[in-house]
């Protein structure tokens, strides 16, 4: 531990000491004017009309896919904690694609280590690529930007969200020119005895005047870093082999290194016709295929049956944790330029799909149920295998002023068509032949059934959402403007589920649980009001209102398994958001400020029924959030260029949360689990000529500080607090004509980052019940990571 905190000292240190700042500006492009640094605008699209940062009456911030680039970033988290006050859940690659485990504002009461199993509730955050509202797993390859914009965004955006919106803008077609670029990156990172590699593509190609395509393809291999180190071998059955006699408790063990490697391919598609500049179409496909072989979970600390202590990068589970996820998207948008306004359509289709293998062996000792229901099975294999699927059809279409004038607006209309599929089958491998031979009378099936499986789940939800919103913005005064914005939701949820327990099926029925449904119709407002003080200095404040559908679960109310019918569905959420604050810029920098407070009224909770444990969604009563983000960019001289970013969060129940029989989850005052209080992220870069060769050196760091597990602070089991942590990283490029050399290293420090934790007390070891593999873990940020990258562009 003793280590660990020095670690945590030297990037402390280090961070100071280099004046580390946030690349939260986007592109910052130096330029000279009269002989000054001075910072270009950065233009976003946030407002759905081209606009500079600085003249968005709001907190968003924006990276520039460049810069992306050049940072050499690995995935979303790493992305997403270069923004001020973004708070992620960082579990690795097996979980990516499944839970969105984005925080903006602190908004989230979701236990941190809920990553295998997929929500039933909307997320706090909404993420989109492009205009298409989806959650995955996206690869950061050939942006144009990514736009964070804080608050609710239901007056401007098709789908609604309470804390806020990340977009992904992807490069288009360019129309002038032939233009590409080969890239690849080779790393090793501490605790693999393997190479990560990756492998990209980009080729943009004019076919006429009016009509281009573009493409991107990419391959990525990561080796693994944690080695499973007691699992069992398995039969051709998936059961742990028997060394002797069926009889005996001894099993064979054998060990997997470096079991979570991961390999993606990603392929991007689109094609631009634009035959004028009033009217153009874009048709985009993408597909992207994650396959991982573990979880990157390490068990550093805990015990195994036999009294050994876990190593950093050892998992104690008895059994591999792979998991899969696919997903394809079509996307069509139509601009028209009608003088007045300009007509937008936007439609997409996706289909996101994805299977993984959780080991429950330690829920099960730790509930008594091996020795209770199962005998003390000698070798207890307990294997959850859970599937979800997402797909969708969305259609908006909006209508955004051209005007001038002091009048300015935007309308649109919203329609979603969504299902959500999530199963699970729990087996308890080679139980069955065990049992049926020490006792004669399950042999002949009283009360058993012929198989392993003891839990056999699915359901369907489907979504339906008709929306229609707009904002009006008028200029009072060259200097006052007043933005009034309204959206008209209808939201419909309904529910089917069929719950089935085929190992005891000749003592308890399947339950089916059809056409649960819910549904809301309302409105939703904001208003702001901006004053620019100066050319130079904007005042703004901010009242917004944010909506979370609904919805409907099903478990079984009747039969051995009955819950309570108070568990069948679930309300809406929403959020009142208070914000005030201010933009800067000079010549050399530019700045925001912003102070905001949250009311949450409802939150929904992704949880799991009291009596046995089905999974399902409550809502509790009342939690809010405040807070300070602060972001600061500049270029210190024409070779230094900088960016600062801080944000605090306060995020609490303000009541006690609730379950629907009257339980109490957490009670008032709990912090909300995985928002640090405080958060500083910090880059720097410096461009010089050496020996002839343009050189770029960068470093950046992020700090958070702790962290709670579960909503129940004080819970034995899940209230644990994650320590606070602090990642440097660094990288040189040299620029050889066309050529992009770059030298990086990820976590200078090697420190371990812990945003989830599964305790002992819940899934840990128990040899009385012959469980001698432990399920504890903690998910980490990915360690020390030195790597070298080469970008040929023509």
């Amino acid at each position: 531990m003793a280590h660990s905190n020095t670690n945590m000292s030297k990037a402390l240190l280090s961070a100071t000491a280099l004046s580390t700042v946030l690349i939260s500006g986007g592109s910052a492009v130096l330029a000279q004017e009269d002989g000054q640094v001075v910072l270009e605008e950065i233009q976003v699209t946030a407002t759905r009309r081209v606009t500079s940062v600085q003249d968005i009456p709001y907190n968003i911030s924006a990276m520039s896919g460049a810069d992306i680039d050049a940072a050499k970033m690995v995935d979303a988290a790493e992305l997403l904690r270069a923004m001020a006050g973004i708070a992620t859940a960082d579990r690795g690659a097996r979980n990516a694609s499944q839970v969105n485990g984005i925080r903006i504002r602190g908004l989230n009461v979701d236990s941190a280590f809920r990553g295998d199993v997929p929500v039933t509730s909307g997320p706090t955050v909404a993420t989109y690529i492009n205009d298409t509202p989806i959650f995955s797993n996206m690869m950061l390859k050939d942006l144009n930007r990514v736009e964070v914009l804080r608050g609710p965004q239901g007056t401007l955006y098709g789908s609604g969200a309470l804390g806020g919106a990340v977009r992904y803008i992807t490069n288009q077609p360019n129309l002038e020119e032939f233009e590409g670029s080969v890239a690849g990156t080779i790393s090793t990172t501490d605790g693999s005895g393997g190479l990560s590699w990756t492998t990209d593509l980009v080729l943009n190609i004019p076919v006429s005047d009016s009509f281009a395509l573009r493409a991107v393809a990419s391959h990525v291999d990561t080796a693994g870093i944690i080695d499973y180190v007691n699992i069992y071998e398995l039969d051709g059955n998936g059961a742990p082999v028997v060394p002797g006699d069926v009889t005996d408790t001894d099993a064979r063990y054998t060990s997997v290194k470096d079991a979570d490697e991961a390999e993606t391919d990603f392929l991007r598609v689109t094609a631009l016709f634009k035959p004028s500049d009033a009217f153009d179409v874009s048709l985009s496909y993408t597909h992207q295929s994650d396959d991982v072989g573990a979880r990157r979970g390490s068990a550093e600390g805990a015990v195994d049956g036999d009294g050994n202590v876990y190593g950093r990068y050892e998992a104690g589970a008895v059994q591999l944790e792979p998991a899969e996820a696919d997903l394809e998207m079509f996307a069509a948008e139509v601009n028209v330029d009608m003088g007045f306004a300009t007509l937008t359509s936007s439609t997409s289709v996706y289909d996101r799909d994805g299977r993984s293998i959780s080991e429950n062996t330690g829920f099960y000792a730790q509930k008594g149920w091996l020795a209770n229901f199962y005998y003390n099975s000698p070798r207890p294999l307990a294997r959850a295998d859970r599937g979800f699927r997402d797909k969708a059809f969305i259609q908006e279409v909006r209508l955004v002023s051209n005007s001038d004038g002091p009048l300015n607006w935007v309308v649109g209309g919203y329609y979603q068509d969504q299902d959500l599929e999530a199963d699970q089958v729990s087996t308890l491998a080679g139980y069955k032949a065990w049992a049926s031979t020490v006792f004669g009378w399950m042999s002949d099936g009283y009360g058993y059934s012929d198989t392993d499986n003891d839990f056999d789940f699915d359901s369907l939800t489907r979504v339906k959402e008709k929306a229609l919103y707009g904002e009006i913005t008028y200029d009072v005064t060259d200097a006052f403007h007043v933005t009034g914005g309204i959206r008209y939701f209808d939201s419909s949820v309904s529910a089917d589920a069929r719950v089935d327990l085929p190992f005891w099926n000749s003592l308890f029925a399947p339950a089916e649980i059809v056409d649960q449904k819910s549904g809301k119709k309302d409105a939703l407002f904001k208003l702001n009001l901006s004053y620019d003080m100066n050319d130079d200095t904007k005042l703004y404040a901010t009242v917004s209102e944010g909506y979370r559908r609904g919805g409907a679960t099903a478990v079984p109310t009747i039969g051995y398994f009955a819950e309570d019918p108070a568990w069948l569905s679930f309300g809406s959420d929403s959020v009142v958001n208070y914000e005030i604050g201010a933009k800067g810029v000079s010549d050399a920098f530019r700045y925001t400020v912003s102070a905001f407070y949250v009311d949450w009224t409802n939150p929904q909770i992704n949880t799991a029924t009291s009596n046995w444990g089905f999974f399902t969604v409550a809502n509790g009563d009342k939690a809010r959030s405040y807070g300070l983000e602060v972001e600061l960019e500049g270029q210190a001289t024409e070779a230094l260029h900088y960016t600062v970013g801080y944000a605090y969060l306060n995020s609490k129940l303000s009541e006690d949360f609730l379950a629907p029989t009257g339980s109490v989850i957490a009670a008032d005052g709990n912090s909300l689990p995985g928002v640090p209080k405080h958060m500083f992220s910090a880059s720097a870069d410096y461009t010089a000529e050496i020996g002839g060769y343009e050189t770029i050196f960068r470093i950046d760091g992020y700090l958070q500080s702790k962290t709670k597990n579960y909503i129940d602070n004080d819970h034995p089991s899940f209230g644990q607090t994650h320590k606070g942590f602090a990642l440097i990283n660094a990288a040189t490029t040299v620029r050889v004509s066309d050529v992009d050399i770059t030298l990086f290293v990820k976590n200078l420090f090697n420190n371990r980052g812990v945003t989830a934790r599964y305790s002992e007390s819940y899934m840990g070891t128990d040899p009385a019940q012959n469980y001698f593999g432990s399920g504890a873990k903690a998910e980490i940020t990915l360690p020390r990571t030195f790597g070298l990258a080469a970008k040929y562009s023509f």
